[in-house]
């Protein structure tokens, strides 16, 4: 009399524990595709047609409002398909950009930030130095020929900056700074000076030949600088002083 309650008890849990991993499951089958379906429909409402590109950083040779005009031509992708990596690249590679950050933003839109190149020599007839010794291609304006004019192995750029700042260095207390210098490929140096002084200095013994030219400079030159053409101080002792050719014709009349 006692024993069908036990067994209806006992059937009730059976059943109960087939079910409830069902539910379960089902139940989270249903929360997943809620999910996939919210995220494909934010996706689909966030990947929209650019609708515009921001460019912004301290740049003064570079028209922002050309750029911006020149990468919404460019884009033809949506918001999230837009290759960042690649748009970043194409702008370093314009001759004034020295970095570019690229970025996504809402609405859709592009911001771009910009580091301009900044130019602290010419190098050769058509290039620009920056700090760092990196050449760069821009179109050259008037402006630019007050640069100091650095030349040389193109693999050589960093030392020849380095030789320009300490070669200044040891003439600035002679009121003196270049105006240009080259180097060789056989590793010989040239150098203009502010004064228009065109100075033959070679590749051996570079300093303590300098230093003995200024040395004659300042005794015996200076006051004659418009009469000199080029100065050569490849000697052991001494300096050979090339006169211009109306000075050359004075002094042998």
């Amino acid at each position: 009399e006692t024993r069908e309650p036990e067994v209806e008890g006992a059937v009730g849990d059976e059943s109960d524990w087939i079910w409830r991993p069902l539910f379960v499951v089902t139940l989270a089958g249903i929360i997943i595709a809620l999910l996939v379906s919210g995220m494909n429909r934010y996706i689909t409402w966030i990947d929209r047609p650019i609708e515009q590109v921001l460019v912004d950083g301290a740049t003064r040779h570079i028209d922002k409002v050309q750029l911006q005009t020149q990468i919404k031509r460019g884009i033809d992708q949506t918001l999230l398909n837009v290759d960042i990596k690649k748009l970043q690249e194409s702008l370093v590679e314009q001759p004034w950009v020295s970095e570019a950050t690229v970025r996504r933003t809402w609405p859709p839109a592009i911001e771009v930030n910009l580091v301009e190149e900044i130019p602290v020599a010419r190098w050769g007839e058509r290039g620009l130095l920056n700090n760092e010794g990196d050449i760069f291609w821009p179109d050259l304006k008037p402006e630019y020929t007050r640069l100091p004019k650095l030349s040389g192995p193109s693999h050589e750029t960093v030392r020849i900056m380095q030789q320009f700042h300490d070669l200044n260095s040891l003439f600035a207390p002679f009121g003196l700074y270049l105006a240009g210098l080259e180097l060789e490929s056989r590793g010989a140096w040239n150098l203009e000076l502010s004064n228009g002084l065109y100075v033959v200095a070679g590749r051996e013994n570079l300093m303590p030949r300098l230093r003995r030219f200024l040395r004659v400079y300042k005794a015996q030159l200076a006051d004659r600088i418009e009469q000199i053409e080029q100065i050569d101080i490849r000697y052991t002792n001494g300096v050979a002083v090339r006169w211009k050719p109306d000075e050359a014709s004075a002094k042998q009349d």
